[in-house]
């Protein structure tokens, strides 16, 4: 029988049969440093803190306003991006395009600059990627913690009513949502609150509506993990020891099964978090998205879009920028995971 306590690892002196204790690492510790050494991980992570900080900053960083019209600047581009895109022939040189060095990538029709509205619509996708799995947590962790503690009826109830909303096409809700939102709310006669959140929606760029309607189309994923951890966390001696003393539900949540649902529920929510990113630029990019002239990605892709054989660059630059955002988050997603993984615990 091995009586070595957990918290040591067992080694052998060369040449001896003394055998060395030393301490080992801690989860934490263990888990910090596979992700550290997953490159992709921490490449992704340190180019998601670049995006925060941009998003952050964006005033201040930016040259210009997203809202700034030049009309005497419309469609222009600096040389160097009409060197990468053949078509964009500039005007000296018998084309068409409009040579302004002022604008880091050009200017969109109504002469706006592509940079800045870029960097702002960084806060657009950021808070997106913050607010949706905040409210997914939250929704996800109080349906699938009820359900798997409750048990019986409550279970079924509950797992029936996520059971109808995964029978829907999550991208089609939400535009459903959006469109019941933008359309049939706003007057006075679906009542006051309604109202209210109609103004709110408006004072904050249109984005309220779109956190309501990826709220409600992406907790049953959570819920479903919760409920499966709280199921097999429930039926462990230590908290049937705990039942058996009387301790309170409250403390058996919050000390034995919490923190076992923690670790997959961020992993989960993380990976999950391109999800919502593309659900936004989707929605701007149909008109369902933030109000013009507020400045997102999926929005300025759909204008640049229908002048992307003779602009291209319109287009395809915040495209790259969502392109970059979201393979950020896939890789620090993985990275994640499988830092987290109990099954690769020591094994780096």
């Amino acid at each position: 029988m091995n009586n070595t306590p957990p918290a040591v690892e067992i080694a052998q002196l060369p040449g001896t049969d003394q055998p060395v204790f030393t301490k080992s690492r801690s989860l934490t510790q263990d888990a910090l440093l596979r992700l550290t050494r997953n490159r992709a991980a921490v490449a992704g992570g340190i180019i998601i803190l670049i995006y925060i900080v941009v998003a952050l900053f964006a005033p201040l960083i930016a040259p210009r306003t997203y809202d700034q019209v030049s009309f005497a600047s419309t469609n222009s581009a600096p040389r160097w991006v009409t060197r990468i895109f053949p078509s964009m022939k500039p005007v000296d040189e018998g084309g068409y395009v409009k040579v302004n060095e002022d604008y880091a990538l050009g200017s969109d029709k109504l002469g706006r600059d592509l940079f800045s509205r870029i960097l702002y619509g960084s806060r657009i996708s950021m808070s997106v990627a913050v607010v949706g799995p905040v409210i997914s947590i939250v929704i996800g962790f109080l349906v699938g913690l009820i359900a798997g503690y409750k048990g019986g009826w409550v279970d079924n109830l509950l797992m029936r009513i996520v059971d109808i909303m995964y029978a829907f096409p999550t991208m089609l809700l939400i535009i459903l949502l959006m469109a019941f939102f933008r359309a049939g709310v706003g007057g006075e006669e679906m009542g006051p609150l309604v109202a209210f959140m109609t103004k709110l929606d408006a004072s904050m760029g249109g984005l309220l509506f779109i956190f309501i309607g990826i709220g409600l189309t992406a907790w049953m994923g959570a819920a479903r993990l919760v409920r499966g951890q709280v199921l097999v966390t429930r039926e462990q001696e230590y908290v049937t020891a705990a039942r058996a003393i009387g301790a309170p539900p409250a403390r058996i949540i919050s000390r034995h099964i919490l923190p076992n649902v923690i670790g997959p529920l961020i992993i989960t929510e993380t990976m999950a978090i391109p999800s919502y990113i593309s659900y936004e630029a989707f929605l701007s990019f149909i008109g369902l998205g933030v109000n013009p002239p507020t400045p997102s990605w999926g929005g300025m892709i759909s204008e640049g879009a229908l002048l992307i054989q003779n602009y291209p660059n319109q287009a395809l630059f915040p495209a790259l920028a969502l392109f970059l955002l979201v393979f950020s988050f896939n890789f620090l997603g993985d990275g994640l995971r499988d830092a987290l993984d109990p099954t690769l615990r020591g094994s780096e």
